[in-house]
């Protein structure tokens, strides 16, 4: 039986391996488009045009560093265990919600449930890491307090 704790590491995975296509994807077409382009009478229109092109392989390799780091952080999850205090992997039950302590991914719903996926370097990331059941702390002028820890 898959438990909740892999469903959502396949979900985050998932998320992660189609922001990687999702990024190559625009460089190869922008590498593409800009290998199509032939320079015309217009000189300062194609280095404008060459430059765009340029601007949006920048910004999808960006993208695609970004996607590689989260793959790998992702990697390094052993989702199989469970922990006596908050670390990457932690599934983290609070008054205020489920937390997937992984990757910022947001909220999925899983076996009719939703949960937050988010990183130990997101604000409430932050306080929830290395806390143990019991702990409270304010987060956006709510008292959270950890119900459960797995």
């Amino acid at each position: 039986m898959i438990t909740i704790k892999e469903e959502l590491y396949k979900e985050c995975f998932n998320y992660v391996q189609e922001c990687i296509d999702t990024a190559q994807q625009a460089i190869d077409d922008a590498i593409e488009s800009a290998n199509e382009d032939t320079k015309s009478s217009a000189g300062d229109k194609f280095e404008t045009g060459r430059e765009m092109i340029q601007q949006e392989i920048d910004r999808s390799m960006k993208q695609l560093e970004e996607a590689k780091k989260q793959k790998i952080s992702l990697q390094q999850i052993e989702h199989h265990q469970t922990y006596d205090s908050v670390q990457n992997g932690s599934l983290v039950s609070t008054n205020f919600g489920k937390f997937y302590i992984s990757i910022s991914k947001g909220q999925i719903r899983v076996q009719g449930a939703n949960y937050f996926a988010i990183s130990c370097m997101s604000p409430i990331g932050m306080k929830l890491m290395r806390q143990k059941i019991g702990h409270e702390f304010d987060f956006n002028g709510k008292l959270f307090r950890i119900e459960d820890i797995q």
